[in-house]
């Protein structure tokens, strides 16, 4: 009897093939709703799931014969990984694969942001043509800070190399950076606050990165700064955020992620924060799309079959 897997979003077709040829019974059902996955989740060997589809405890504990879970792209907080760890449940990620979408699209909001090119647009649609107001700020010479140097992290600084612009970089958990980063010096987070005139995270949500930026971080700046942030939303505390802004120790922010990502939750408190994050002339957002391209759909397809054929589940090969 084949054994089932349940890929619960949007997939490459190479990773549906891969699955086959793995020898499984893949249940492709992109749109599912959370009631049906849970429901569906007890007779799976393995499921693909992406943010929409974490996997707790009550779906792990639902789950009888799992034998692994994939996740599409970075970020396990959405799934237990104690409990799948007791179970003995193989749990697979591919933060390799969006890792240069990632990048490309924090220097493309840095450039956006430094450049005015929403206000600008949005003005010439109006047949104003005001140079002076959208006269621009260069990259070249700005202090870069990364927090979290990982294989987004990583990435980012890549995409640095030949702008002349200073690399610090601060990673908690990395003993030694990668060989071809070497312009990136090595400093502690004290560092980053002191000399870095763009700060980009690049760093899971756990309980010490939750809130990592917030009023007290920005009060240890000694100087007004630029903020990306492409990892997680509860990474940064956005009333503090704000209050940044309004106070000049924050010149601009670009943001991918959010606390809320769901705004037919929003309380009103978070109708009225949202809103004026949205509209604010020195923000730049988009809705969690970083790693989100054609090519990257592609990469995570191959990253995820390649650690799955490593697992060897001893099933029938083709």
């Amino acid at each position: 009897m084949e054994k089932k897997v349940l890929v619960a979003d949007a997939v490459d077709p190479l990773l549906l093939k891969g699955l086959l040829e793995m020898g499984f019974e893949v249940d492709y059902q992109p749109e599912i709703a959370t009631s049906v996955f849970n429901r569906e989740i007890e007779d799976c060997f393995g499921v693909v799931i992406n943010s929409k589809t974490p996997m707790r405890s009550s779906q792990i504990e639902r789950a009888k014969i799992l034998r692994f879970i994939a996740r599409l792209g970075s970020g396990l907080e959405i799934i237990d990984l104690e409990l799948a760890m007791r179970r003995e449940i193989l749990v697979v990620s591919a933060p390799e694969g969006n890792a240069q979408a990632v990048a490309e699209h924090a220097l493309g909001m840095i450039l956006t942001l430094f450049n005015h090119l929403r206000s600008a647009q949005k003005e010439m649609g109006k047949s104003l043509w005001d140079r002076e107001k959208h006269r621009g700020t260069e990259l070249q010479g700005k202090v870069i800070g990364i927090i979290g140097l990982g294989n987004n992290g990583s990435a980012f600084a890549r995409l640095l190399r030949g702008w002349h612009t200073p690399v610090i970089a601060y990673d908690k958990y990395l003993t030694v950076f990668p060989e071809d980063l070497d312009f990136v010096q090595r400093v502690e987070m004290e560092e980053i606050i002191e000399k870095a005139d763009i700060i980009s995270l690049h760093i899971p949500l756990v309980e010490e990165t939750h809130h990592l930026i917030d009023e007290k971080f920005f009060n240890k700046k000694t100087h007004p700064f630029y903020l990306v942030n492409t990892s997680r939303g509860k990474n940064v505390h956005l009333p503090s955020l704000l209050s940044a802004l309004d106070r000049g120790k924050l010149l601009g922010a670009c943001l991918d992620v959010f606390e809320n990502e769901f705004p037919n939750t929003y309380t009103q408190e978070e109708s009225f924060l949202y809103s004026k994050l949205f509209s604010h002339d020195k923000v730049i957002c988009s809705p969690h799309v970083a790693g989100w391209t054609l090519e990257s759909k592609e990469k995570i397809a191959k990253v995820l079959i390649n650690k799955l054929r490593k697992a060897d589940f001893n099933l029938r090969r083709e």
